[in-house]
């Protein structure tokens, strides 16, 4: 009984490294990066607009 208890710990203490591994593996590899941010930042509106120059009695 107890060397069943002990072996099962064991193996989910390998199979939870083997999980955190293949974790940060696809963390480095950036799996993980934000695809779907650049369609909502074209979205936001820029602070920091252009002066209009098309007529110059509207700039001061």
């Amino acid at each position: 009984m107890l060397k069943s208890i002990l072996i099962l710990i064991f193996l989910s203490f390998c199979i939870g490294t083997g999980v955190w591994l293949f974790f940060m593996s696809a963390v480095k590899r950036g799996d993980f990066d934000d695809i779907e941010g650049a369609k909502y930042r074209m979205l936001d509106d820029d602070e920091d607009e252009p002066p209009n120059t098309d007529n110059p009695e509207d700039n001061p």
